[in-house]
């Protein structure tokens, strides 16, 4: 039997009326220091962001969610924070913050397979 990797995850929410601290769940985070893992699954849903707030700048949060891919993969136009190291990256993404988006606090796990547990989640908690 493979061995189990610790792992962490949040989920991404947007909040569109921060006000209101409604959410809708539209990605997973998943880091893993031991395997050097950091990674994001995430998609908006426009339709469903629409019954929660017609005024939302959709394009504006479509750039913020691939800041969060860019940072999670080290790219160079992800700004400094994409130099970090990855657990400080996954740091200052799962950070509390009051803003249009945000994630849930870190939670852990063990899994064999660190893509399949992240499909699995992204599966579970956001579509």
């Amino acid at each position: 039997m493979p061995e189990k990797i610790l792992y962490e995850y949040a989920v991404v929410r947007l909040v569109p009326n921060v006000e209101r601290e409604e959410f809708i769940n539209v990605g997973i985070i998943l880091f893993s220091k031991g395997n050097k893992f950091l990674k994001i699954a995430c998609q908006l849903d426009e339709e469903r962001l629409k019954l929660f707030s017609a005024e939302t700048d959709v394009e504006q949060l479509k750039i913020n969610l691939c800041s969060f891919e860019k940072i999670c993969k080290g790219l160079e136009d992800g700004g400094p924070i994409a130099k970090m190291d990855l657990a400080s990256r996954f740091r200052w993404l799962t950070a509390t913050r009051s803003a249009s988006i945000q994630t849930s606090r870190p939670h852990s796990g063990l899994s064999c397979d660190l893509d399949n547990t992240l499909e699995r989640l992204y599966a579970e908690l956001v579509l």
